[in-house]
């Protein structure tokens, strides 16, 4: 019988371990790309956990930076790929997995995220195609960069963002809220989330002036509508939470024609044209966007 050599655990980075790599490459985490790198692999593990996965699923991560998180994740994911813009970054994670994360499936795809259309493999044979997107994402395009992965990549099932907790109580929230707004109707539409976690503000270098938490979703069984019906939902959200203090009468005037054609469609969609949009879930805007 041949012996099955075993994989070599993962080393995770801590906290000097970050700051060495960082002043090997000259590197300061910039607020023009939103880094801020998590520095305790404890915290790791629990974003990780938090994650709920099983162990055979392909994950993209977003703005891997030093790869705190892309470790945690390949001791649990079957394959990970990572995308990053910055090229120093990029250049000295692929080192860093190769050595701390030896024989496990890992891509690098160097790009803008929010440009990024398809996950190529290194030798072009195929494109990879996620089933969750794990990623502590850049602060200042949090949630139109995860907007745009769950539009491009529909492979993806499952998926946990830490970000802002400001924005992640937007993601997360649900009708009459005071933070209930686009981010949180649009983010409906693909999946059913919910808060996960805070993550406290000194695991991170640099400590931002922000807290942090993580929100995780699961993409509906069945779609609410196809990709027609989806821009024509988004631009009703839009329009209603462009004027979120007035009523849908008078927010959905000019979408409509008029406010009078707004009304009319809003009775036909079984809406009281008197609501605001804050009131409504994503089940409401179909309805409109089916109307008008």
């Amino acid at each position: 019988m041949v012996e099955m050599t075993p994989i070599p655990e993962v080393q995770l980075l801590g906290g000097n371990d970050i700051r060495e790599l960082a002043a090997k490459l000259d590197v300061m985490p910039t607020k023009k790309l939103g880094q801020n790198f998590v520095t305790d692999p404890n915290t790791i593990r629990r974003i990780v956990a938090a994650a709920k996965l099983t162990g055979g699923e392909t994950v993209v991560e977003i703005g891997p930076g030093l790869g705190s998180l892309t470790l945690g994740l390949l001791e649990v994911a079957k394959r990970v790929v990572a995308v990053e813009i910055d090229p120093k970054l990029a250049g000295e994670l692929e080192a860093t997995i190769a050595k701390r994360a030896v024989s496990r499936d890992f891509t690098l795809v160097r790009g803008d995220a929010l440009q990024v259309t398809e996950l190529p493999t290194v030798d072009g044979s195929e494109n990879i195609k996620p089933d969750a997107l794990v990623a502590n994402l850049p602060y200042n395009i949090s949630v139109p960069v995860l907007l745009h992965f769950l539009e491009t990549f529909d492979s993806i099932q499952t998926g946990l963002v830490l970000v802002q907790a400001e924005v992640a109580h937007r993601l997360a929230a649900v009708p009459g809220s005071k933070v209930y707004g686009v981010p949180s109707v649009k983010l409906a539409w693909y999946a059913e989330s919910a808060l996960a976690g805070n993550v406290g503000r000194t695991i991170f270098w640099p400590v931002p002036n922000v807290d942090s938490a993580l929100v995780y979703f699961a993409k509906r069984d069945q779609p609410l509508g196809d990709e027609k019906l989806r821009l024509a939902v988004f631009d009703a959200i839009d329009a209603a939470f462009s004027q979120r203090r007035k009523t849908l009468r008078q927010a959905l005037a000019d979408w409509a024609g008029n406010a009078v054609e707004a009304e009319r469609i809003l009775k036909a969609a079984g809406i009281d044209p008197q609501k605001r949009g804050e009131q409504l879930d994503v089940h409401d805007f179909v309805k409109i966007a089916r109307a008008k």
